[in-house]
């Protein structure tokens, strides 16, 4: 198989990396054979799992949109993945192009393209790093220079939770950086949940284990509203994708009442 001229050296192209396949599920074209191949097992097993993907992206901007509105002009994406349309940096900068954006993700692929798409602009980076290790995280957060964690920020870990295992403590990685972030910093968190779905979570579930070894964790909704413990949720609280705070018909990618994936939007006081 030949190595594409964006794909580092080193990377295994023969298993599949849950960024890619979501970029895979979105369209995009920074994916292998493989990870194609497990976006389309997965669509196979629950069909409207594209939709899920799209939902998820559209709650991401929603989110960036609300804590622009509310005065952040730092952000932190963390398991940003490989970037598609309507990245975090671009939602910020076309409001104000001096904000400030930093990419984090554990794909060597995703932080190659995030840096070319960004070798132009000077106030966006994209460095390496593991959530699960979030002492090592945060300081090389720190030693970027772009995100100054005395000022408030905002916090993404949007579809990137659940694939921490039980053993490595997600909601204690997200008290981490709970007490990193300054005082009027907002997070936001999107999760898979076997709460409404709980045949196709198991079903995803079992082939993310078994078929493509990458782990994904479909929780409930009381584990992953304990994840916002110590911040304030914001209205509605935690919801199912397409309702936190919904925009426009474009927002409905899935039925409520349908989602396999929840949400919210919390305040550090």
């Amino acid at each position: 198989m030949d190595r594409p001229a964006w794909a580092p050296e080193g990377v295994d192209m023969q298993q599949p990396s849950p960024a890619r396949m979501y970029d895979a599920l979105l369209g995009g074209s920074h994916n292998f054979a493989v990870d194609r191949m497990a976006a389309e097992m997965g669509t196979e097993l629950v069909p409207d799992l594209p939709r899920l993907a799209l939902s998820n992206r559209a709650f991401l901007r929603r989110a960036v949109r609300f804590m622009l509105d509310a005065g952040i002009r730092q952000f932190l994406d963390i398991g940003s993945g490989i970037p598609t349309a309507g990245n975090v940096h671009e939602v910020v900068q076309e409001l104000d192009p001096q904000a400030r954006v930093l990419y984090v993700d554990i794909d060597p692929v995703a932080v190659v393209h995030s840096r070319t798409i960004l070798r132009d602009r000077p106030n966006a980076g994209a460095i390496e790093a593991d959530l699960r290790k979030s002492g090592e995280l945060i300081a090389a957060v720190r030693d970027t220079g772009l995100i100054d964690f005395d000022q408030p920020l905002g916090l993404l870990l949007v579809a990137v939770l659940h694939l921490v295992q039980d053993v490595d403590d997600p909601a204690g990685k997200v008290a981490a950086l709970h007490e990193a972030v300054a005082p009027g910093s907002f997070i936001a968190i999107s999760h898979l949940t076997s709460e409404l779905r709980p045949e196709d979570a198991g079903k995803l579930g079992e082939h993310s284990a078994n078929e493509t070894k990458v782990g994904i964790r479909f929780r409930p909704k009381a584990a992953i509203a304990e994840m916002f413990q110590g911040w304030d949720l914001v209205e509605p609280g935690v919801v199912e994708l397409p309702s936190w705070r919904p925009e426009s018909e474009r927002d409905q990618h899935e039925k409520p009442g349908r989602s396999l994936g929840l949400c919210g939007v919390a305040r550090k006081g």
